[in-house]
């Protein structure tokens, strides 16, 4: 269960509460602020596209300055969250892996697809700032994969010498490597431009870093129409001639 609100009125610091592990019940800590509006175009994994970024508020009664002292000191860090958008979908005991085309199936447990019991999922994201912002604690993430409003169960720093095994084995989740090239037309470089002057937001890069990475579905890879994804709140228009990928418009939506 999600408890989309916390209850800062309800905490104790320091005290123990009995818990009945039938009944266990998670609390968001935080809640995050992306670039990703939508679930279309977030990279499969975390630090695959360094250029998207978000916000991770901390929420009463965890919007301490003390319960994230030390963590500056640290590039990276865990973040435990939630796939909140499918946990009305259910769960699935096998589940069609991108890595795979689409085609072939596995188990749950040995994927990481949102569609499990709990929904729980774990990213490692470079931490660029820690700001205290109109009685808000922020931590401003890049190389993120989450959605905007996902809430976030815990933070914790990654630690290079136990976190990264080099001699782990991947089965059939090879990496990919982006190819071919990104093609902006007239408007969508002015209008880029203008963003980027607005808002401080490089809105031309992130999009370039996600296109070249080919968001589309396996079973989508040989369409030629066009696809829209929506960043923050622009919707990005584009589509694959051959090797080259074009950025056709970038529009904000309003309302």
């Amino acid at each position: 269960m999600v408890k989309q609100e916390s209850r800062a009125g309800d905490c104790q610091v320091g005290k123990k509460t009995e818990v009945s592990v039938e009944n266990l019940q998670l609390e968001p800590i935080g809640i995050i602020h992306s670039c990703f509006t939508e679930k279309f175009g977030i990279p499969r994994q975390s630090g695959m596209i360094i250029s998207a970024t978000a916000r991770l508020e901390l929420l009463p009664p965890y919007n301490r300055e003390e319960m994230v002292r030390g963590l500056e000191q640290f590039s990276h860090i865990w973040v435990h969250f939630c796939f909140h958008e499918t946990i009305a979908e259910g769960w699935k005991p096998t589940v069609r892996p991108p890595w795979l085309g689409g085609q072939k199936r596995v188990g749950v447990f040995a994927s990481r697809s949102p569609h499990r019991p709990n929904h729980l999922g774990l990213s490692v994201v470079q931490l660029k700032a820690i700001v205290w912002e109109k009685k808000k604690l922020f931590l401003e993430l890049s190389g993120i994969d989450f959605l905007d409003q996902t809430p976030v169960f815990d933070i914790k720093p990654y630690i290079l010498y136990s976190d990264c095994v080099t001699s782990a084995s991947v089965g059939y989740a090879h990496g990919e490597r982006p190819a071919g090239t990104v093609i902006f037309t007239e408007d969508a470089e002015i209008f880029c431009t203008a963003y980027l002057a607005q808002t401080g937001r490089n809105i031309r890069r992130l999009v370039e870093d996600m296109v070249l990475h080919d968001p589309r579905p396996a079973s989508q890879k040989g369409n030629k129409n066009s696809f829209g994804m929506l960043l923050w709140k622009v919707n990005i228009r584009w589509r694959v001639e051959g090797d080259c990928f074009l950025v056709e418009s970038c529009k904000e939506v309003t309302g």
